[in-house]
């Protein structure tokens, strides 16, 4: 184990006290708890985060319809921007920090937030707009996307966030298929000291868009009571596996999950600062802000590139605005870390986060030590838009290995299984998910078929979520790549990130991708991509034998390409199924997960 809380520390966590209130002091127990009587575990969950209701639910769970169509909190009444927003409005608590990448800074109170969002929550009903409409965000990440989250939802309507770095294509998409009536977005980002166009780029739809906040509305916006299955998000994933899918979240399944996690993973405090390195378009974006500001909490907003105008851009500003809990993608690392720059003390920190991906073990005791001077636990968390939450998460009380997931979320009843659905240990299976959630999405927006066919079908009565996972000997988790990005090599199946960690021991990788592309002999023979780091020059061959060296022979790359950059989509995440077309001389087919299509 590299890191292990004292005794002192697992008493002073939310998640003890919770488990003590109901009667455990073994975390296992705790979380066979949570998976065997979710009624009860999820009934206690909501009391112990505090939401609050204008109707208390009578039934936590309805699965009448099957698993998959599972209802929460039935005949309950609820509504976020009361939970998150009105209830703090009359204490002089801050919403958000923020800062922009020219260095402006300043802050927003939940009294001052509350009066923004009234006015747009009154200008949305003085257009005609009536719950259940969809309403578009693609905007930077500044405070005027509170405002408009809490105007939105205070009115009963649904928000579509969209990444402002995508291309027109990608948006009308999103517009297209939300059918959203209205647009919020902004006349520019700002990157790296450059002017980008955002309004311009916004393309004609049946809506109308508004450019920031728009105008104050001719009276107070009031909350309404919306019912506990209430769409708040539709959420577009930005997987690896083609067209996006809108994903449907409740204000109830929300409030949830995303309280819960903040709560018991995180460890929320009062004096917390809390800040995740992401956007709108990202579900962590919602998720930093509903699940922090639900308990009154402060959450910090950059928008701006991680590394300018230096390369300590982000380590001075949790230096300089007292970050306590910090969150980040391991891609973000694996580029950090190359250049770090002079790094300043960042004593306030207490927790760190990850999530997106599978880290590789060098990233990973760099981010351990260097930020968190090896007395921070990285709170390794993975889930995804479908759920808009974990599946597996340590909580704070637990010891780590390096890379560890620590294990299953409470209450989330997550397994690692066979081809035939049988739990394995020891091995790498299939990650899956055993029961429902509140927060799992309601369907797939407008194609319930798809939905059953994207997470459903591959193990009747389980959610396939579609990751590589084993679990140890000692009980510890870990992620291992998507799994329909596997690759069978002469009979042996392996995942590419257990390659791509094989070429970062080369010392001058910066970052990697694999593919599996067809092979006459082998049936599927591996391709990597290196992008080197900062002054190194790397030869394709020597990698190669670095991989050799960490798998073995059967796992000898058919070629390594050196590339100055690799295809991602807006939270971090490799598009492997591009790399492969170009590879192949195939189409490359949708674009509109990617954030920087020029890397093709």
């Amino acid at each position: 184990m590299i890191w292990e809380p004292s005794p002192e520390f697992v008493r002073s966590t939310n998640v003890w006290r919770f488990m003590q209130r109901l009667g455990f002091d073994d975390r296992e127990a705790f979380l066979r708890f949570s998976r065997d009587e979710p009624e009860r575990f999820w009934d206690e969950m909501v009391r112990e985060l505090g939401i609050e209701w204008f109707q208390l639910y009578t039934q936590v769970l309805d699965s009448s319809r099957g698993p998959e169509w599972t209802t929460w909190f039935t005949g309950g009444q609820l509504n976020i921007a009361h939970n998150c927003l009105d209830r703090w409005a009359g204490t002089d608590r801050i919403a958000c920090i923020w800062e922009t990448e020219d260095g402006a800074s300043g802050s927003l109170t939940f009294r001052d937030l509350r009066a923004q969002a009234e006015g747009v929550a009154a200008e949305l009903r003085a257009m005609g707009l009536a719950p259940g409409d969809r309403v578009a965000l693609c905007m930077p990440m500044v405070p005027d996307i509170l405002a408009i989250l809490y105007g939105c939802f205070k009115a009963g309507l649904t928000v579509v966030p969209i990444f402002a770095g995508f291309g027109p294509g990608a948006i009308a998409s999103r517009l297209r298929d939300s059918g959203a009536k209205v647009l919020f977005t902004a006349d520019r980002l700002e990157r790296r000291g450059k002017r980008l166009p955002l309004a311009e780029k916004i393309p004609p739809f049946e809506g109308r868009t508004i450019i920031g906040l728009g105008g104050s509305g001719n009276s107070a916006g009031e909350t309404f009571p919306l019912p506990s299955e209430h769409p708040a998000f539709l959420l577009y994933t930005s997987g690896t596996t083609g067209r996006p899918k809108g994903t449907v979240h409740t204000h109830a399944g929300c409030l949830a999950q995303m309280g819960k996690e903040i709560w018991l993973a995180f460890d929320h405090r009062e004096t917390d600062r809390f800040f995740w390195l992401s956007d709108i378009g990202w579900m962590m974006g919602p998720w930093t802000i509903l699940g922090n500001h639900l308990f009154g909490g402060t959450i910090f907003l950059y928008d701006g590139a991680p590394d300018y105008p230096t390369p300590g851009r982000l380590w001075d500003m949790i230096e300089g605005h007292q970050i306590t809990t910090f969150g980040v993608s391991p891609t973000a690392i694996r580029a950090l870390k190359r250049s770090p720059g002079e790094l300043p003390p960042m004593e306030s920190l207490r927790l760190l986060g990850s999530t997106g991906e599978p880290w590789d073990e060098a990233s990973w005791l760099w981010f351990f030590e260097q930020i968190g001077h090896r007395r921070c636990p990285i709170v390794n968390i993975s889930g995804g838009t479908e759920i808009a939450g974990c599946f597996l998460l340590p909580l704070p009380i637990q010891a780590l290995k390096p890379c560890s997931l620590g294990g299953p979320a409470p209450g989330m009843a997550t397994e690692v299984v066979d081809e035939s659905g049988a739990p394995v240990r020891g091995r790498k299976g299939y990650l899956v998910c055993t029961k429902p959630a509140p927060s799992m999405t309601r369907g797939i927006w407008g194609d319930p078929a798809r939905y059953i066919d994207t997470y459903w079908s591959r193990f009747p009565g389980m959610w396939y979520h579609g990751d590589w996972a084993s679990v140890d000997e000692d009980g510890h988790w870990f992620l291992h790549g998507r799994a329909d990005e596997s690759m069978n090599v002469a009979g042996r199946k392996v995942g590419p990130a257990e390659v791509e960690e094989a070429m970062m021991q080369h010392p001058g990788v910066g970052e990697a991708a694999v593919i599996g592309v067809p092979d006459e002999i082998k049936g599927e023979a591996i391709v990597g991509f290196a992008v080197a780091k900062p002054g190194a020059a790397p030869e394709p061959a020597a990698i190669a034998a670095t991989i050799v060296r960490e798998l073995g022979p059967t796992f000898r790359p058919h070629e390594i390409v050196i590339v100055a950059e690799l295809p991602k989509t807006q939270s971090g995440k490799i598009v492997r199924r591009l790399l492969r077309r170009k590879y192949l001389g195939e189409e490359p087919g949708d674009l509109s997960t990617v954030a920087n299509p020029w890397a093709v």
